[in-house]
């Protein structure tokens, strides 16, 4: 699961939900030091990803499990970079730990790649 960039809670948006008292204890403790309010918008965020359009499904590096070699046969988009594979170019499709296929950019798992990675979450 990639949540997109973090926001402060200044740039969020106000939501007022109804939670049975039981589901908000129980969200409580399975976020142990995060906070369940956190955990609510991962949770949120994971459906959004895997509901909505499978080209801008995101991934972090750390989720890929193994990589085999591949030729995209559409346009793809690299699940960790963004970046645009186009149908014929080599790529490499990654096995995630949720159990899922995503297309990979060649040098998405490179150290160069993983630094631009990591800048672009901090901005």
């Amino acid at each position: 699961m990639n949540t997109p960039k973090r926001l402060s809670t200044s740039e969020m948006q106000v939501t007022s939900i109804r939670l049975e008292s039981e589901l908000k204890e129980r969200l409580r403790d399975l976020s142990g030091d995060q906070g369940y309010q956190i955990l609510i918008r991962k949770v949120l965020w994971d459906y959004v990803e895997r509901h909505g359009d499978d080209r801008f499904r995101r991934c972090l590096p750390s989720e890929i499990r193994l990589t085999t070699p591949a030729t995209a046969q559409r346009e793809e988009s690299c699940a960790i970079t963004g970046q645009t594979i186009a149908p014929q170019e080599s790529m490499l499709l990654g096995w995630t730990n949720l159990g899922e296929w995503v297309p990979l950019s060649l040098h998405s798992l490179s150290a160069p790649a993983l630094s631009l990675y990591s800048e672009a979450l901090e901005v």
